[in-house]
């Protein structure tokens, strides 16, 4: 299998520069001050205690974890938001286009090299991490997830910026357009959500009676939090530190395992985080296609015959 020319030449250009490294202490220093700040704060709270404080230091792993996706979120579109406008302004865009490279391979070459940029941040902290692991008697598999959910959400951010980054000229507004890509999916898929508790406390919601079973189409709009970030980090953490899944809490409180339904199916056992994975999965694969469609100098050239004929 031939490894992708686009991967070999920015992995090799950029393991020349100082850059990556200059990336890695700052990465590694911000870990270490939320350490160090952590440590202070629980060494605090156990000051006048008699309870062991190995046992709070199991918290090291949400924390160190949710900052590192923090961080990851922030920098991987800003590497693939600059991937494809970047060759814009430097104008290799037009030679990297007549290679016999496909424009999905091109795309897919660019967000491959930012993913492992972004494991390269993730392995370096893994020590770091390794912590609350010796000390606080957690088991060494939840590490090995933990790198699985960073790729899959390095996946997902570095997607958006290679999509923004067709769309386009410019650098700049390719990060800013991703950023604003990232509001949507924060924001945007929570008010669906606070739209069906408006209609739950102040209207009445058409429901179907089937066999003592209720099923209310109002609870469908919780199903756009399953591309929601921000839920899917908070039920995989919530997972691995309580054993139980924070969609199935949400479901039996509001009465929602008493239906029928889409939304009663995948807030069932685990399936929430096994549909959520495959829903970022397939969104992301989405954007990549339509990258490649942007880029595609084939449809560009047959769209401005056709505009010529008319």
């Amino acid at each position: 299998m031939q490894l992708n020319p686009i991967i070999k030449r920015d992995v090799r250009v950029q393991s020349r520069s100082m850059k990556i490294c200059w990336g890695v202490f700052v990465y590694e220093l911000i870990l270490a001050l939320v350490f160090f700040l952590v440590m202070l704060i629980i060494q605090e709270e156990n000051k006048y205690s008699t309870s062991n404080i190995y046992s709070t230091l199991v918290l090291l792993y949400p924390i160190l974890g949710v900052t590192q996706l923090v961080v990851l979120a922030l920098i991987v579109p800003v590497r693939t938001a600059s991937a494809i406008s970047g060759e814009k302004e430097r104008q290799t865009f037009d030679i990297m286009m007549t290679t016999s490279m496909t424009p999905f391979s091109i795309i897919l070459g660019k967000v491959m090299t930012a993913i492992i940029q972004s494991m390269f941040f993730v392995v370096a902290s893994m020590p770091v991490m390794a912590l609350s692991f010796v000390i606080g008697g957690m088991s060494w598999s939840y590490l090995f997830w933990f790198f699985a959910v960073a790729l899959l959400m390095s996946f997902f951010a570095a997607s958006i910026g290679i999509l923004c980054s067709s769309l386009c000229k410019r650098s700049v507004s390719a990060v800013i357009m991703a950023y604003g890509f990232y509001l949507v999916f924060f924001i945007a898929t929570v008010l669906p959500g606070l739209f069906a508790v408006y209609l739950s406390s102040y209207t009445t919601t058409f429901n179907v009676v089937s066999n003592n079973i209720t099923y209310s189409y109002q609870e469908n709009f919780y199903l756009f939090l399953l591309v929601n970030p921000v839920m899917y980090l908070i039920e995989f953490f919530v997972k691995i530190m309580t054993g139980e899944s924070l969609a199935n809490e949400i479901s039996s409180t509001s009465g929602m395992m008493r239906t029928a339904g889409p939304i009663n199916l995948v807030t069932t056992g685990n399936r929430w985080m096994i549909v959520s994975t495959i829903m970022f999965v397939a969104v992301s694969f989405l954007f990549l296609w339509l990258a490649s469609k942007r880029i595609n100098p084939i449809k560009k050239h047959a769209g401005k015959r056709a505009e010529k004929r008319q």
